[in-house]
């Protein structure tokens, strides 16, 4: 659908015409953060009210997949992980991946102890798996004080990602601004302790481009220095893709290719005002969709 015909007509029982379809965009593999949709589909009440609908216009829009930002006790927006999975799937799209961590607490941190928390993950591993996911991403987590608490988080990851391993499924950290800040009064900067004290194979990065360009770091400069960590990206802008300026998006697909992208995820964080973020976010899968630096997948 057309980025002209979407705003005139709305995201609710619109239905493209021949003029529509006379100029179809390419296709390609791009997944939705569900968190970007949360005013329609950011709780299980609003997801058992809206999800048919909402879902089968993200693959209208052009996306093929979603990335889930919901999931809590065994359940992706209150429903099964099956049900969730057959839902996406009804839409003609692909469960790819979800945002959900247990961190640990202080005396946990301190004690360098993961058994209780070794629990949770086993029943979000099973639950992830029964989605039919392929990756689980940690979206957020504090800077460490010391170098101490840096080692036992760094080892937590490893434990975590050896545990996705073992049930077929890879384990990433989203990363923020915050993760370019030093290490207590360390000179050494957080994020990349974790890149040198986690294993490749059983830690990934979900770098934000965003939020590393407002941390006044080099989204390329980064996925350079460390080829093969960057299996996803969250492709992300001020609102809209590719509408501020502020981040260039094409040297950024070409280093993760070059680097071994895998997989890429848009999230929008809201919109300007002036419309809705269904409308926003078709505006950014127009983007992209129109863009030809960005491939029509990335997967091997």
């Amino acid at each position: 659908m057309s980025l002209a015909l979407v705003l005139a007509c709305g995201f609710f029982g619109c239905k493209q015409n021949d003029a529509a379809t006379a100029n179809v965009l390419p296709e390609k593999d791009m997944a939705l953060q569900l968190y970007s949709i949360r005013e329609v589909l950011g709780d299980s009440a609003k997801y058992a009210d809206n999800h048919t609908d909402v879902l089968a216009k993200l693959k209208e829009m052009g996306y093929s997949a979603v990335e889930a930002a919901n999931y809590g006790n065994g359940k992706f927006y209150g429903v099964s992980p099956e049900q969730f999975k057959a839902d996406c799937e009804a839409a003609g799209l692909v469960p790819l991946s979800s945002h959900a961590t247990r961190g640990l607490s202080d005396e946990e941190l301190a004690n360098h102890d993961f058994d209780e928390a070794m629990k949770w993950w086993d029943e979000a591993i099973a639950a992830h798996k029964a989605a039919g996911m392929k990756y689980i991403v940690t979206p957020w987590g504090n800077v460490p004080k010391t170098l101490e608490e840096a080692k036992t988080l760094c080892d937590y990851h490893n434990a975590i990602g050896q545990k996705c391993n073992e049930a077929g499924l890879k384990y990433g950290y989203h990363t923020h601004s915050h993760e370019f800040q030093k290490i207590g009064d360390q000179d050494k900067i957080w994020i990349e302790y974790m890149m040198e004290n986690t294993d490749p194979d059983k830690l990934f990065w979900q770098m934000d481009v965003y939020w590393a360009v407002m941390a006044q770091k080099s989204p390329v400069e980064y996925i350079k220095k460390y080829p093969g960590r960057f299996a996803m990206l969250h492709i992300k802008d001020q609102y809209e893709l590719g509408q501020s300026g502020m981040v260039n998006f094409e040297p950024i697909f070409k280093a993760a290719k070059d680097a071994g992208l895998a997989s890429f995820v848009v999230e929008q964080e809201g919109t300007d005002g002036s419309h809705s973020i269904m409308d926003g976010v078709a505006m950014s899968a127009e983007y992209l969709r129109g863009s030809d630096f960005v491939e029509s997948s990335y997967s091997k």
